[in-house]
């Protein structure tokens, strides 16, 4: 498919720049792939469609508070600086973006909080935006990391026009995150509260997790028609035993099997093995998912409504049926559906 194929006119104001007050209680769109059939619920109804022995599974990543704003010596020319991902923990190197990037290079020093409390040196340039910052601290590590993270804010979308909340540290997690990776938190768990999860618990739907720490390259602008040329950017990932056994007997006893996420069911598709099975899997994966797809293993998918071209909506029209997912999001701006991580929900049932 091509690029041009997943356009389409979103008013700018559709676009979430708050989440809803209770995360169980959004709009979600029901999208049967079967049929095309679309109708319009609270995310809390959610629980009807799913009955004892099915199986949700989630991705448990937990962001972090990845951007951060420091100064360049000697000019304090004021520089964003996006944490991606920690290279070596005990050199404190990591991989970031820089902002505006012309204006860093290699031996370049930064510092950061009122009282330029921890320094940073540029010691490579990855890519064009891209740098290796070795962070200066004479702490421990613990320490260094508690240092690092009081600086840093929540990395909210660039979509989201607005300054950052407090509120958003919590808002912009997912009730079951646990373990720490992410700079993008996999948006269609953010609508599962406490009480829903028990309500699903108590009527016997059972609950998986694998973990997928969502990256920037999420968002990175794709510049190829043809999206075969395309290259999603790697991402760390793990499935364990636990969860291959809950979802391969799911599987083989018919049960409905729902990815709750486009990274959780990337997770999934490359983990899976012969038979719609999954097995165990820990790495790294590029796996870029567009139309036309197999999927073995999920049979229904909870998504947000996602931007124009991006590889989100990609893989979500490739598990509904591009036809019915495109009219779908016209369906989803008509009735004034709201779009992006803090947006509205929709179910795909297969």
């Amino acid at each position: 498919m091509k690029l041009s194929q997943f356009k389409f006119k979103l008013p700018e104001g559709l676009i979430a720049q708050h989440p809803v007050e209770n995360r169980d209680e959004c709009r979600m769109m029901v999208l049967d792939a079967k049929t095309g059939e679309i109708t319009h619920h609270t995310f809390k109804e959610i629980i009807n469609y799913f009955d004892e022995g099915d199986v949700m599974v989630f991705n448990d990543t937990k962001v972090f508070p990845a951007r951060l704003y420091g100064n360049k010596e000697k000019t304090g020319a004021r520089i964003e600086v996006f944490l991606l991902h920690e290279l070596n923990r005990e050199n404190r190197y990591w991989d970031v973006l820089v902002d505006p990037a012309r204006k860093i290079r290699i031996g370049n020093k930064l510092y950061f909080g009122e009282d330029d409390s921890l320094v940073a040196e540029v010691i490579d340039n990855t890519t064009s935006r891209g740098r290796t910052l070795r962070f200066l601290h004479d702490g421990d590590y613990d320490e260094f990391k508690e240092a690092l993270y009081a600086l840093g804010e929540t990395p909210l979308p660039e979509y989201i026009k607005r300054d950052v909340l407090p509120s958003d540290a919590e808002n912009y997690q997912c009730i079951f995150a646990r373990k720490e990776g992410a700079v993008m938190a996999p948006a269609a768990g953010l609508h599962f509260s406490r009480e829903l999860m028990k309500r699903l618990e108590i009527k016997g739907v059972e609950r998986g997790f694998l973990t997928l720490h969502s990256g920037w390259g999420n968002f990175k602008e794709i510049d190829v028609e043809d999206l075969t040329k395309h290259r999603m950017d790697s991402e760390e990932m793990c499935v364990d035993e636990t969860l291959i056994n809950l979802v391969n007997d799911a599987h083989d006893k018919g049960r409905r099997i729902c990815a709750v996420g486009t990274s959780v069911m990337r997770g999934m598709a490359s983990a899976v093995c012969m038979n719609g099975h999954l097995m165990t899997f820990e790495g790294w994966t590029n796996k870029f998912i567009f139309p036309p797809y197999d999927f073995t293993v999920a049979n229904a998918m909870v998504s947000n409504f996602h931007m124009p071209y991006s590889t989100m909506l990609m893989m979500v029209a490739a598990f509904g049926g591009y036809q019915n997912v495109m009219k779908a999001y016209e369906v989803a701006v008509k009735e004034k559906y709201r779009f992006g991580a803090y947006g509205d929900a929709m179910l795909i049932l297969r």
